[in-house]
């Protein structure tokens, strides 16, 4: 379908979303209430889709480093779109926008992300967090100015605890039926249910591929642990996790207490979820500045729809800082080196992409490489 009339037939897809949720032109909230903020993550989702994995964390080790050049070129206040689970906390944390959107083919992220603003809401600081995520007792001598090493070295060797899980279950689900009145079915609460068992059974040596062992090495020695993706560095010898300090975790703490993190149910390439976002930034006069895909457009090219989806990022409100971070990764045979080999993040301007969609120069996802770079 041409480009020009799938953007009419996204204002019709918009249209459609009612006129609670998309407004006239007014500056992004500085807070959601909470039915608010659950009209928009139903309304602008799609129907559950399914992936090759149940991802529960990043396999992405130098995802930190692009961030020394973001922060260059983008400036706080604009909307974040993200894929995925955790390592978009990161990226938030160190580029403060004013709003965040995480879309997902899975609904299991979307309750993976209640579960960690739950977790947040309920946890002061970065100890009691860790501590109620991996349902472990929280060890003696952990204060506010504890590294994220420490506190994860502390962790380490604490044993989970059964009843603190249970506890801890149940707090959950309260805090976000009870409390913040979001409407989870009870397939919702049986998949949140499975989702924090991973980790109460892992602790911080989950890895993006449990269960099915601890990397492809085995142990820590494959794919990364939470572990190590906390105190990894964005290649200067700095560490920007989420959970590196005190501060960032407060600031994305807060940012989630104003429910400002919107998880959606949406296909990359699908008709409404991507086009429903930009419609809401663009009714509140913002720019959507970064979009961290991982991986996924592999996928899209590999399943033919590839095209869908610059269509789709052809109707967001950009800017000439507009930003795309991707994995040049994909596991094996998918890295663009060949052999499996992991390669990075990389970046690349948003608006140049769909130029060059709309010019014909993307084709494959090997044109996508070509157009990336990491600094």
């Amino acid at each position: 379908m041409p480009l020009f009339r799938r953007a009419a037939q996204a204002a019709c897809v918009v249209a459609a979303l009612g006129a609670v949720t998309i407004s006239a032109a007014a500056q992004v909230p500085g807070r959601l209430d909470d039915s608010t903020f659950w009209r928009m993550s139903s309304e602008f989702s799609e129907p559950n889709g399914t992936f090759r994995s149940e991802n529960l964390l990043s396999n992405e080790t130098t995802f930190q480093y692009v961030i020394p050049e973001l922060l260059r070129t983008i400036k706080p206040g604009g909307v974040y779109l993200g894929v995925a689970p955790e390592q978009n906390f990161t990226y938030i944390v160190a580029l403060k926008p004013a709003m965040v959107f995480i879309c997902d083919i899975r609904r299991g992220n979307l309750l993976e992300h209640l579960m960690y603003k739950s977790l947040m809401e309920m946890s002061d600081t970065r100890a009691d967090f860790v501590s109620r995520l991996f349902s472990r007792r929280r060890p003696a001598g952990l204060d506010t100015a504890s590294s994220a090493e420490a506190i994860f070295a502390a962790f380490d060797s604490i044993s989970p605890d059964t009843a603190l899980y249970r506890q801890n279950f149940d707090a959950i689900r309260n805090h976000l039926i009870k409390d913040h009145g979001f409407d989870l079915s009870q397939a919702d609460i049986l998949q949140l249910g499975q989702v924090y068992d991973a980790f109460y059974q892992a602790g911080p040596e989950l890895t993006y591929n449990f269960p099915n062992g601890n990397g492809f090495g085995g142990g820590r020695g494959g794919m990364p642990d939470y572990y190590q993706l906390m105190v990894a560095t964005d290649g200067t010898g700095l560490d920007r996790s989420y959970l590196a300090n005190e501060a960032n975790y407060r600031w994305l703490r807060d940012f989630e207490v104003r429910n400002l993190l919107v998880p959606v149910v949406g296909n990359f390439a699908g008709p409404k979820a991507l086009r429903a976002i930009g419609a809401y930034v663009r009714a509140h006069d913002a720019t959507i500045t970064t979009f961290y895909l991982s991986n996924v457009e592999q996928y899209l090219f590999q399943d033919g729809i590839a095209g869908q989806f610059y269509e789709n990022v052809a109707t967001f409100p950009l800017d000439s800082t507009s930003t795309f971070i991707r994995s040049i990764g994909g596991g094996r045979g998918g890295g663009f080196g060949g052999g499996g080999v992991r390669l990075g993040s990389v970046i690349s301007s948003m608006s140049e992409m769909i130029q060059a969609y709309k010019d014909g120069r993307i084709q494959t996802w090997q044109d996508v490489g070509a157009m990336s770079h990491q600094r």
